[in-house]
């Protein structure tokens, strides 16, 4: 393809630049070859970049939060080992809860989210495409500040560091309080330095998730093609449109928690001290009220894969397509509603206990509803194994263990009884790993051609699949009978004769084969990276819009805006009566206009850096954190307002074709 292409230029000039031919043809893997291909990702607005460096990180972090989980399933094959300190075990669950959940499970989404929903409703890109580089950029910054406490314990144990106050000594800069963060244990007489940035980078997170959350609002809202209906719009992007009013109205409550903790360490108030009039319940309520509505923010786009990849296979529409949308819209309601099961054995009282038992049973029916939706769309179906297909499967069975769990803990006797046990560790991983890891694979076997333009090589994927699940169901399946028999979460060690050890001995055998598992997904997408054979534009045979573009898309996804009739856009195009298939838009003579890439996100977000030290740093007696924190904060500042004067910018393409 060849196109003639201008560019808007970002002052107020009068003439257009004119720009090489070839900026037409860059499609994701394609870089600018007139510049650096760093500068090229570093200043990127385009989604689908964007996209794959969220997934590239989170897959990093999800290794690194699976290291540790090996680490503390090693401490704990044997009764009374001392392989690690009671104050590092402390740091690794810690950071295994804190680095799953907002670094590996979140940004994993994420990923799907920026590569799919423009190419699936047929956009150019997100409403804003430098909030969306911003975004990324800040979820690194932040990512960076939680993990800053590892960097400086290596580097005071290598005695090129060292810290004075009141966080005296190389394990206070980890944080070590649980990922819960339950006051009054994050007291500043309790906890040092890693506290600090444990809140500083989860601050960070949480702006470039609400930042995030907004955008892909907006465009879902607004910049839909022609046709598209709410009612026409993929499974996966109404999943991505609850999750994110979800994380619009969810994450206020854990801002304003962890604003209050920041203030009490920093400036001496006492929102959570009681000796001064505070109540460290309140920290339970607002995390909670967050940290609900977080398990579907994790898990309905975990839902919405699942929603596009068994009718592919299936060869069938999706079942009661209304009644799974409603379904998930109901879920994100309802998962404002049971945040104090959490808190049953806090003496809540009894309205307050009975109400929310009656709310957490009532979540469960519209999580079986998608069930049996799923369910029906199999049955009659000419369905194909294919790797996305198996883990699909896999994640359907694995997500009714958890949620069987789940249904236990409406009761408060039982909840009682299994508060704070390995029954609840149990219940959570069957859900985490069994439900949205799972499913995250098997969006990975079926996007991924769509992103690189490679297929799978071979049957590894099967080995994956088998690793997988088996080594969940023995690492995770013993754990509720070790709840049941008295272990509490979080035990550093433990005696012979509780009946305990042969239990965690085979809970740590199924980890490290867990762990194969992962480690062999990793080596399959390295292959499909560097050997994969060609994919063509729809390898699956799929149903969706975003198969209609080529594999990897070009940079402007189509070359003509679609014009949309029906629901499964592609599959009517493929295979519908003619009143049902796409349209194109005609052109306008404009060209298609598409943003320039920018700075001023990166740098923007790069303020956070040390904003977020300086003012951890401050309680440890290293001097001259607070200039460094004003530093960051002057940078942030400074990228900001040169972005808001840097003007909309762009460039124009005129391909001769669609693409």
């Amino acid at each position: 393809m060849s196109s003639t292409v201008t560019a808007t230029p970002t002052t107020q000039s009068e003439h257009p630049v004119v720009l090489s031919p070839e900026r037409s043809k860059l499609g994701l893997l394609r870089p600018d070859h007139g510049k650096s291909v760093i500068i090229d990702w570093l200043t990127t607005v385009d989604h689908k970049k964007i996209g794959i460096m969220y997934g590239a990180i989170a897959l990093f972090f999800l290794l690194v939060g699976g290291l540790e989980a090996l680490i503390i399933r090693t401490q704990l094959a044997v009764p009374e080992n001392d392989l690690i300190s009671a104050q590092r075990y402390n740091q690794l669950f810690t950071m295994h809860g804190t680095t799953m959940i907002f670094l590996a499970v979140m940004p994993l989404n994420a990923a799907f989210f920026n590569f799919l929903v423009p190419l699936q409703i047929g956009a150019r890109d997100v409403a804003f495409p430098r909030i969306n580089s911003f975004s990324l950029w800040a979820f690194v910054a932040g990512a960076l500040v939680i993990n800053f406490g590892w960097i400086l314990q290596a580097l005071e144990a290598m005695g090129l560091f060292s810290a004075s106050g009141p966080t005296e000594g190389m394990n206070d800069f980890v944080p070590a309080m649980g990922w819960f963060g339950y006051a009054p244990i994050t007291g500043i007489k309790f906890t040092g330095a890693g506290t600090d940035f444990w809140i500083m980078g989860l601050q960070i997170l949480g702006i470039a998730s609400l930042t995030a959350a907004m955008n892909f609002t907006v465009t879902i809202v607004n910049m839909r093609a022609p046709g598209m209906k709410m009612m026409r719009m993929p499974v996966f992007t109404w999943m991505t449109l609850v999750t994110s009013l979800l994380i619009v109205f969810a994450f206020p409550a854990i801002t304003v928690a962890l604003g209050e903790l920041m203030f009490d360490r920093l400036f001496g108030t006492n929102f959570f001290v009681t000796a001064g009039g505070g109540q460290p319940i309140l920290w339970q309520h607002l995390f909670w009220i967050f940290g609900h509505p977080e398990v579907y923010i994790l898990v309905l786009p975990a839902m919405g894969i699942i929603s596009e990849v068994l009718p592919t296979f299936a060869k069938k529409p999706l079942f009661g397509y209304p009644i799974v949308v409603f379904s998930g819209a109901v879920i994100g309601f309802l998962g404002f509603a049971v945040w104090s099961h959490h808190m049953f054995t806090t003496g809540l009282g009894k309205v307050a206990t009975a109400a929310f038992s009656l709310l957490t049973m009532a979540i469960a029916v519209p999580t079986g509803v998608k069930i049996f939706n799923w369910v029906g769309t199999l049955w009659g179906g000419r369905v194909r194994f294919s790797p996305p297909m198996i883990f699909a499967l896999g994640f359907v069975w694995m997500f009714m263990m958890g949620g069987f769990s789940g249904i236990m803990h409406s009761s408060a006797p039982a909840d009682a009884q299994q508060q704070d046990s390995y029954f609840v560790i149990a219940h959570f991983h069957y859900v985490a790993i069994g439900g949205i890891f799972l499913a995250v694979v098997s969006g990975i076997y079926f996007w991924l051609p769509k992103m690189i333009g490679k297929m799978w090589k071979g049957n590894l994927s099967t080995w994956v699949a088998i690793f997988s699940t088996v080594g969940l169901n023995v690492t995770f399946f013993p754990m509720h009978f070790l709840g049941l028999l008295g272990m509490p979460r979080r035990t550093h060690t433990y005696l012979e004769g509780f009946g305990w050890e042969t239990y965690n001995l085979v809970c740590t055998i199924g980890a490290y084969i867990l762990a194969f598992g992962i480690l062999l997904l990793v080596v399959d997408i390295i292959r499909c990276f560097r050997s994969g054979e060609p994919a063509g534009n729809d390898p699956w045979d799929a149903r969706t819009l975003e198969w209609k573009t080529t594999s990897p898309p070009q940079v402007y996804n189509f070359g003509k805006t679609p014009i949309i009739h029906a629901r499964d856009a592609l599959w009517e195009d493929k295979y519908g009566p003619e009143n049902r298939k796409c349209g194109e838009q005609a052109e306008d003579g404009h060209g298609i206009h598409m943003p320039s890439q920018s700075w001023w996100p990166l740098l923007a977000s790069a303020g956070f850096i040390p904003l977020g030290l300086g003012l951890s740093l401050m309680q440890a007696g290293v001097p001259f954190m607070g200039y460094f924190a004003i530093f960051g904060l002057c940078l942030c500042t400074v990228g900001i307002a040169l972005w808001a004067i840097e003007g909309p910018g762009g460039y124009h393409l005129h391909p001769k074709k669609d693409a």
